[in-house]
């Protein structure tokens, strides 16, 4: 799946499936070809009967009407069949190509989009590419051929006939045209109204603790109700074009037949057709009708479409604004260093965040940054990890610029544990898996234990198998914690950044918490930001950031000395961060 090439365009997305397609295009010819013999073996049956030709030719007729049946039956079946299947291939393929290039988009692409909105270009939008590229796709094909085809016999049959018949063309064609840009722009909108309900709706699903504290259930419904009302609206006008639509062509296409009956009863009762003949041009022009009425419905559905796709195929194309190296290094010492950094994060590019910093994390040393609340520490964390590159200055690991390595080996040797852990709506051991995807069922065990969560996970009913529901909410918070420092153990990085884990913690989860940070901590580059006391007297360099800025920089006896900022966070117990 992986390996699979870009998909930039329609082409790149139906090639693969171009041998299905081609046989089922062969079926199509064959069964269309079929049905247009269908009126010629119903002309040969009314004949017979009307000039008593006997239950031979009687026979026969029904025989190779049956016979005719039959064969568009089964190759109707073939191309449904394979035209359905190669779209659902295609629409499978185009969804994993947009997931993936989606996940592979900066973590800055991420602060801009509503998730929202992406779930929706995943689900809604192409759902909507899907029916244009199943059952849709065939049945074009089968009305145009069908049209086209009932317009050669129909003129075969009867020049004057077919001409009167047709003199209503020119004013469908108007109406179908104008019809198609109208729904084209109204589609596009009401795929919009419901990407920005879907938004709504991810976001209080996602919040929905803090919708229930605050009694916002009813303020929440009313705004996606307002949503969803927009949608409505354009809905409510878009049914409007396809009922006004529907009642005009029904009125054009019953008034051409009727003109046609009345016409071709004239020529039957001159003796120019015979009754069979006139029965057979009907056929063929009932064909024609309800080809050209498909072909309408099928091209506003498509306008439908090509609205969707324009929304898909823009995210397919952007390329990520920060691109992966190519190189790793042979062995990792865990040497990180910040030369001269600044950064300012692209959804605010006039604000700097962090302002020339220089800053050393050695292997086996525990650096501490403290500072007030929206001083840069998280940003620094991030740079490291390297969700955004720096606006200028670099980062090194071990002498070699981030942006020269290959960001999933980098990331590979980075582990994080943050103040609020995500768990994964799995088990217990896939949570834990998650930091090494090949890990044996005793390392997943040997890691737990490590991180004093084996005891409680052995007491649940299901054990390691144990669902822990979205975001782990199954769970409380010490649990989770502690899961998370086993799904780091396991991944075994030489970079660890710990985004204060214990803040949140009772007591007694805090102590089995701080034990495992401890075991998970040895040997390794540590980064902390920190918010207690207790784990800045622990660190080997105690850096103050502020305002992005390094204001101080030392041990914690050496800064309390300084008597600067740093002894006014810790005379308020980081209250401020």
């Amino acid at each position: 799946m992986g390996d699979e090439p870009p998909i930039r365009s329609w082409r790149d997305l139906v090639r693969p499936e171009l041998p299905m397609l081609g046989v089922a295009t062969l079926a199509l010819l064959g069964g269309s070809a079929l049905t247009l013999v269908v009126p010629q073996s119903v002309k040969k049956l009314i004949d017979a009967l009307a000039t008593s030709g006997g239950s031979d030719a009687l026979n026969a007729a029904l025989k190779m009407l049956l016979a005719l049946c039959v064969g568009v039956a089964i190759l109707g079946f073939l191309r449904a069949w394979l035209y359905v299947y190669a779209g659902e291939r295609v629409v499978a393929r185009l969804r994993r190509s947009l997931f993936s290039r989606l996940l592979a988009r900066e973590i800055a692409f991420f602060d801009q989009e509503r998730t929202g909105d992406l779930i929706s270009r995943l689900s809604a939008d192409t759902g909507v590419l899907q029916n244009a590229v199943t059952a849709n796709l065939s049945m074009t094909l089968r009305f145009l051929l069908q049209a086209l085809g009932s317009v050669g016999v129909l003129f075969w049959t009867s020049t004057r006939l077919t001409l009167l018949m047709l003199a209503m063309v020119p004013f469908a064609a108007v109406g179908v045209a104008l019809f198609a840009r109208y729904v084209r722009k109204l589609s596009k909108k009401t795929q919009d109204a419901l990407a920005a309900a879907s938004t709504v709706a991810e976001e209080v699903f996602s919040n929905v603790r803090t919708v229930r504290s605050f009694a916002r259930e009813g303020s929440e419904i009313d705004r996606y109700s307002v949503e969803v009302g927009e949608a409505l609206s354009l809905g409510r006008r878009l049914a409007l074009a396809y009922g006004s639509f529907q009642g005009v062509g029904s009125i054009a296409a019953f008034g051409s037949i009727s003109l046609v009956l009345w016409y071709g009863g004239r020529l039957v009762m001159g003796g120019e057709l015979s009754v069979g003949t006139l029965t057979s041009f009907m056929l063929y022009t009932f064909y024609l009708s309800f080809s050209l009425a498909a072909l309408a419905g099928l091209y506003g559905d498509y306008q439908k479409a090509i609205g969707a796709s324009q929304r898909v195929f823009q995210l397919l194309a952007q390329d990520t604004a920060m691109t992966s190296g190519m190189s790793s290094l042979v062995r990792v010492e865990g040497l990180v260093h910040f030369d001269q950094v600044v950064f300012a994060y692209p959804s605010r590019p006039d604000v700097r965040v962090i302002d020339h910093v220089d800053l050393t994390l050695e292997p086996g040393k525990v650096i501490a940054l403290v500072g007030p609340s929206g001083g840069g520490k998280t940003t620094i964390a991030q740079l490291l990890s390297r969700f955004y590159d720096p606006s200028a200055g670099r980062v090194t690991l071990d002498g070699v610029d981030l942006r020269e390595l290959d960001s999933t080996w980098l990331r590979k040797h980075i582990g994080l544990v943050s103040q609020e852990p995500v768990l994964f709506a799995m088990s217990l051991a896939e949570n834990i898996r998650y930091g090494r995807h090949d890990a044996t069922d005793a390392d997943v065990i040997d890691a737990a234990k490590a991180a004093n969560a084996h005891e409680f996970i052995a007491a649940l009913p299901s054990g390691y198998d144990t669902q822990v529901g979205e975001r782990g909410v199954r769970l409380s918070g010490g649990q989770r914690q502690r899961v998370a420092i086993a799904r780091a153990l396991l991944k075994d990085p030489k970079i660890l950044l710990l985004d204060e884990a214990t803040s949140a913690l009772d007591a007694e989860s805090e102590h089995l918490v701080q034990e495992a940070l401890e075991r998970l901590m040895k040997g390794r580059a540590v980064m902390v930001i920190a918010h207690r006391l207790s784990t800045v007297k622990n660190a080997d360099l105690v850096v103050v950031i502020d305002h992005g800025r390094v204001v101080e920089s030392g041990s914690h006896p050496a800064l309390i000395q300084a008597d600067g900022l740093y002894k006014r966070l810790v005379e308020r117990q980081f209250v401020a961060a």
